[in-house]
């Protein structure tokens, strides 16, 4: 049965290109998809050197809003951090946007998008300078921040996880060296509420700034009614903060923030089935991992698709304070040294190979047929040099080579 992200694509393509038109990035992620592992990107023709078994192994696309592709991402993004992890507490919050601003991202995302992670970053940055919250006057937090634009049935639903360290590397003279506990209780940070209020209002003001010098011109609600309605029901509504129970541990730490980081709108495990007409797919019934099945038209569930795909050149995952990249060299090492941990894992910067072998007890040159043998390049077969539009057929794609 066909169950793709891509499969779903080519039948209810055509349908859905007829009635919008596909950013460059949208058309770029179409393409990629489309191609994954097919004959269109290339590949190598593995042979067992014992059995005689052989099959091909087609490239993939590498694009980010491919599922395809998300689990191999995760994994190398995960084995990079493992160095990165404190051994204290962490705490999980989520911050959300409004829907009321759904318009001005689809207009403007690139901008709505900055302003949100400077907006989360400069609240966060701002309670954690707070020597009431911390315990420390500038003392530098350690969070990383990670973006999400979709909801469980694909609407839009804008909002930044932030997985953060429980403490701050506080300042003593002009060197970094002693790590400050939350005052309150060792695995609480923040009151949500006061954090939603404070990441309200830079966000507003940014959002005035922004329009007084023309700079989101192509704003929907940009005229003087709408603007002024809008902003109205924006400072009516209150700003979700979420926090989250606290994360325990840097294994679990690793696991849970790995979720976030490289996963597309929705996985090919989750769609359960595609007919002529509708996508059948999974999505979360309840706070205890229930789930039930969400049927939507083809054609509807690839708009619902296309609106998570990102401008070009925009980073998902942000990080900040110790973790930030320009000081990330001293400040950890900084934070290692006040916690008196021992020296990094050296499993960090292992081989992606020698990952997959720890981690997943796989060995990717092994047989998959005789469990003996090991696997040899025998044919390659080159690429496309160009990928056809989303507007061309594609059924080549799907074919094996001669």
């Amino acid at each position: 049965m066909v169950t793709a992200l891509a499969d779903a694509l080519r039948q209810f393509g055509p349908a859905y290109l007829a009635a919008h038109a596909l950013s460059t990035p949208q058309a770029k992620a179409w393409r990629g998809i489309v191609a994954c592992r097919t004959p269109a990107l290339g590949g190598e023709r593995l042979a067992c050197d014992q059995c005689g078994h052989s099959h091909w192994q087609y490239h993939s696309c590498r694009n980010r809003h491919c599922p395809q592709c998300g689990m191999r991402a995760k994994d190398a993004w995960l084995q990079g951090r493992l160095a990165e992890v404190l051994p204290v507490p962490y705490a999980h919050l989520v911050f959300t946007l409004p829907h009321s601003l759904n318009g001005l991202y689809g207009a403007h995302p690139r901008w709505l998008i900055d302003t949100l992670f400077a907006c989360t970053a400069q609240t966060l940055t701002e309670f954690a300078a707070n020597p009431k919250w911390m315990g420390a006057t500038n003392g530098t937090a350690a969070f990383s921040l990670v973006l999400h634009t979709w909801t469980q049935d694909l609407q839009r639903h804008i909002h930044v996880h932030a997985v953060m360290a429980c403490g701050v590397l506080a300042k003593d003279g002009n060197v970094d060296g002693q790590w400050c506990l939350p005052v309150r209780k060792p695995d609480f940070l923040f009151p949500v509420q006061a954090l939603s209020r404070v990441f309200r209002g830079k966000f507003m003001a940014a959002l005035a700034a922004a329009h007084e010098v023309a700079q989101i011109a192509h704003d929907p609600q940009g005229h003087a009614d709408a603007w002024r309605g809008r902003q109205r029901k924006l400072y009516q509504h209150d700003w979700v903060v979420y926090a989250k129970t606290p994360l325990a541990g840097p294994a679990q730490v690793l696991e849970y923030l790995s979720r976030y980081t490289h996963r597309t709108a929705i996985s090919n495990e989750r769609i359960r089935a595609i007919t002529t007409e509708e996508v059948a797919f999974t999505v979360r019934a309840n706070d205890k991992g229930g789930k039930r099945l969400q049927r939507l038209p083809g054609v509807e569930f690839v708009r619902r698709f296309m609106l998570h795909v990102l401008p070009t050149g925009i980073k998902r995952i942000r990080h900040y304070g110790v973790l930030a990249c320009a000081c990330k060299g001293v400040k950890l090492n900084a934070a290692r040294l006040a916690l008196q941990m021992p020296a990094a894992n050296p499993q960090a910067t292992e081989s992606a190979q020698g990952f997959m072998a720890r981690v997943a007890k796989m060995d990717v040159s092994l047989c998959p047929c005789c469990k003996v043998g090991r696997l040899q390049v025998t044919a390659v077969l080159q690429g496309q040099a160009r990928l056809p539009a989303p507007t061309c057929a594609v059924e080549q794609q799907s074919r094996g080579p001669p």
